[in-house]
């Protein structure tokens, strides 16, 4: 049976049973706790909460992606980091009876499984469930076996090691792929983990609230959660033993394979072909949703995900880009079910291959590196690799912990994990703004919120309120006097907090005995913390007039509403591939961080300045409307997916343009920005560029300094202004002649220097050493004489060395002839540039670079003995 008719079944079976179609949410989940959606139930957490009523029965068939068993992908055959899951619900309605007499029902009358092959768990205790099995379904007992909270509980061990909440037992469906498999010992069951058995499904029954160990209360509303793994069972209705077997991902194995030049019955390389396969799916359908490769959270996942990979291919003596190709063939076997992958697929190649070639740009580099580490080590009689190093090779060559581990021990290695995590949180901690007070204080146990601040400041730029709480120091007081640095809790407030990409509205808060100047704004929970300092007299609990500063306001509503405008014309201009990564709303100024593969040219950035502009000088309404999350995006709003928003949510719309989903504050028409002037375009990371912006004032201040530069560049010219353009290319016409005529004498005279640094040369073994300093000599002339000097003798090293302004610089550059014996530039630079103080980057054949410390008079013997000893490793 096919893997598409399977989950059409599953669905319209339990459409029938009553049971309310869900599609699947994004692999970015509505959740903070959570990266990405791991389960089935995720979208469902508000009904399973009580939050919403709305259906008692629901059905969904999930995307998922886990990684907690990240290492067992490859290694078995169903592990896998993305998969789906088919799933039905029941928010108190039906329990235990019903989910298994469903389950039942859908196994052996919709799908025709053998009931003889058929095998059940229920958690020890369970004696409900298991006489619904035995009695209601007619199983018999050898076939129903109890198991501990380990495997049948859901969270796994909860009864005994938590978390308090809800919980419950669980109770799973086993296929019994025969005797003849797996131990083939008579007393297997599904106890047993050596294959026999394949769990096909998981009913989950929650039942209970955890109140402390071993210490379970009914729970009022009882629900059902049930997950069935889609490829596992089309593995077992397909009869194949892996689920890489199947229909939608044996085509993408057998792809691989003749990418690689593997033999198509050649079952040696099976596991790192699946997990292959398996990673570039996950990198595909996170793309899709979102989340592109970078060093941060979600980000963070995917990059690991690709990286490994490609590791995996470098195992299997591949190493050029592969995953981006392997996207057309998800595309031909899931994009009519899951179309984000198939509108995106373009982007979604582009952006896998360069996540690709950036890695294995310097994953050579990188491992030599590494290697040396441990040759030092080895010398010293360590066995532990620094977490500096590891940190090191994170930072400069982005090798993950999990790389630089599985390399360490391949050769009898440890690293410091602990070590390394603590210098990567150290690092995260440097990078994030700091603030009076963090969100995590205000959690239970700790400081308990529950005030809730109204906020009003979409239509008022002031409001008579009342201050609630004060906090000095991080304490609790009832006033604050002059001069000291406080943060108020207010019960009314016109202060935008600072939230999706905007900057906090400051201005002041005054009451009968003193003043209070806002400089930052906080959102935690429902309380608006306004932070400041008391600027005169005093400031107590009680009634406010709280005011903004009016000017930075409109200001921040200029750079916000351009914001909208850009994302706009960059999806008009670009695709609409371009999706929102961040963004950072200032005072007249903003920078948007988007998804596209390549750097912006700039007749395209012309293009969409010009667009926005044009949207400015025809003045559209900016409307702003509250309704439902549905609602929205029924209506084609955008959302920020690393935003969580709440049923309510408010969409700020400008004409056809333009529709998202944004708390923060805007114009009411497009003609207040005034001028937008992009002033910047890079890259921050694989497939996500930068644009920065200035509108309003800042663009006025921008296009008048600009203009007095160029008034003054006309005056030096003597130019009239309309013939500027010409006059400096006759400047740098003359400029180029000048220079290539002093090129050509310089060449000259380098060429006169060969002999003497011949007459100069070293012997290492039967290969010729130049090492030669010559100051004042740049890159492109230390280059040219490497390059003479090479051509002289055909097994020649050279290494030369200059100090130019400043700053001393290296050429290291050695014959085809040199690197057919092993040696090669690069390596060495990377395995032994830091004993030298070295850092720079190249080819086999030639390197270049600078020195990190001044080179002393041992530093040639040095270089001499170190060449000398890679040569002969």
């Amino acid at each position: 049976m096919k893997t598409d008719v399977i989950r059409t079944k599953y669905i319209e079976f339990f459409q029938r049973k009553g049971h309310k179609l869900f599609a699947s949410d994004s692999l970015v989940p509505d959740d903070p706790t959570v990266l990405f959606t791991s389960a089935g139930m995720n979208q469902f957490k508000p009904y399973f909460l009580g939050e919403k009523n709305d259906t008692d029965r629901a059905t969904s068939h999930q995307k998922c992606l886990r990684t907690g068993d990240i290492e067992e992908v490859g290694k078995t055959p169903f592990h896998h980091t993305f998969f789906e899951m088919l799933g039905n619900f029941s928010f108190g309605d039906y329990f235990k009876e019903q989910a298994i007499v469903l389950a039942w029902e859908f196994l052996t009358e919709e799908l025709k499984i053998d009931k003889d092959f058929l095998w059940v768990s229920v958690y020890k205790d369970d004696d409900e469930a298991y006489e619904i099995w035995l009695k209601k379904i007619g199983i018999l007992p050898r076939r129903i076996v109890r198991l501990g909270e380990e495997s049948n509980f859901w969270p796994a061990r909860a009864p005994s090691l938590g978390p308090d909440g809800p919980c419950g037992p669980c109770s799973e469906i086993f296929y019994d792929r025969g005797k003849d498999k797996g131990c083939q010992k008579e007393e297997c069951s599904p106890a047993c983990d050596c294959g026999r058995f394949v769990e096909i499904w998981n009913l989950v029954f929650t039942q209970f609230n955890r109140v402390g160990e071993n210490k379970l209360e009914p729970l009022p509303q009882k629900n059902i959660d049930t997950g069935m793994g889609l490829e596992r069972m089309a593995s077992v209705l397909q009869g194949k033993y892996s689920n890489y077997e199947i229909d939608i991902l044996a085509p993408v194995v057998d792809k691989v394979k003749e990418k690689l030049k593997i033999d198509g019955n050649d079952h040696a390389f099976a596991g790192k072909i699946n997990a292959i396969v398996d990673h570039a799916r996950a990198a595909t359908f996170s793309i899709a949703d979102g989340v592109y490769p970078s060093n941060e959270e979600r980000g963070y996942v995917v990059r690991k995900i690709i990286r490994r990979a490609l590791v995996m291919a470098k195992q299997l003596n591949y190493s050029k880009p592969l995953l981006y190709s392997l996207v057309d063939s998800f595309v031909d076997f899931m994009g009519h079910v899951y179309s984000e992958i198939k509108e995106k697929k373009d982007v979604i190649s582009k952006v896998i291959k360069a996540e690709e070639e950036q890695f294995l740009s310097i994953y050579d580099e990188g491992k030599s590196y590494l290697i040396e580490q441990i040759n030092r080590l080895k010398k010293n009689q360590k066995k532990v690799i620094e977490a500096s190093e590891l940190f090191k090779l994170h930072d400069t060559y982005g090798f993950s912990l999990e790389l630089s581990k599985d390399i360490a021990e391949k050769n009898g290695f440890l690293v410091d994990e602990k070590g390394f995590g603590d210098l990567l949180a150290e690092q995260r901690n440097r990078s994030r703004s700091k603030s009076m007070f963090d969100e995590t204080i205000f959690k239970k146990d700790s400081l308990v919120l529950s005030e809730k601040t109204e906020f009003v400041g979409y239509d008022e730029f002031s409001a008579e309120a009342e201050i609630i709480r004060i906090f000095e120091s991080e304490k609790e007081v009832e006033s604050v006097s002059e001069k000291a640095a406080a943060t108020v809790i207010l019960d009314k407030t016109p202060f935008y907090a600072e939230g999706g990409g905007q900057r906090t509205d400051t201005g002041e808060i005054s009451t009968s005995t003193g003043k209070f100047q806002v400089v930052s704004v906080l959102k935690v929970a429902d309380a608006y913390f306004h932070k400041g300092i008391v600027t005169s007299g005093k400031i107590s609990k009680g009634p406010v007039s709280a005011v903004i500063d009016r000017n930075r306001r409109q200001a921040l509503a200029r750079a916000h509403t351009a914001t909208h405008l850009l994302q706009a014309a960059l999806r008009e201009s670009l695709g609409a591939h371009v999706v929102q990564q961040g963004s950072l709303v200032d005072v007249d100024r903003l920078r948007f961080d988007f998804t596209h593969f390549k750097g912006l040219t700039q007749l395209e950035l012309n293009k969409i300045e010009k667009t926005v502009n044009a949207l400015i000088l025809n003045p559209l309404a900016v409307e702003k409307t509250t309704l439902t999350l549905e609602q929205a995006k029924s209506q084609g709003a955008l959302a920020f997916f690393k935003e969580k928003y709440s049923d309510s949510v408010r969409m700020v719309s400008i004409a056809d343009c333009s529709k998202e989903l944004c708390g923060g504050t805007h114009l009411n028409s497009t003609a207040e920005v005034g001028l937008f002037i992009i002033v910047d375009e890079s890259s921050i990371s694989s497939g996500v560029r930068r644009i920065e912006a200035v509108v309003g004032r800042a663009a006025y201040d921008h296009f008048s300094k600009t203009k007095n530069e160029l008034e003054e560049i006309n005056r030096v010219l003597k130019s009239s202004g309309s013939d500027t353009v010409s006059c400096l290319n006759k400047i740098l016409d003359d400029y180029k002649k000048e220079k290539e005529n002093n090129e050509r004498l310089n060449r000259k005279l380098l060429s006169q220097s060969v002999s003497e640094i011949i007459e100069q040369s070293q012997s290492i073994g039967d290969n010729l050493f130049l090492v030669y300093r010559c100051d004042g000599k740049k890159y492109p002339e230390l280059l040219y004489l490497s390059d003479l000097l090479g051509k002289k003798e055909p097994q020649t090293i050279v290494f030369l060395y200059s100090c130019v302004d400043g700053k001393d610089v290296f050429v290291l550059s050695v014959t085809e002839e040199i690197v057919k014996k092993g040696f090669s530039c690069k390596k060495f630079i990377a395995a032994c540039g830091s004993r030298l103080s070295l850092k720079g980057g190249g080819r086999d054949t030639l390197v270049q670079g600078v020195f990190l410390a001044k080179p002393d008079k041992n530093f040639q013997t040095e270089l001499i003995k170190m060449i000398n000893d890679f040569l002969n490793q």
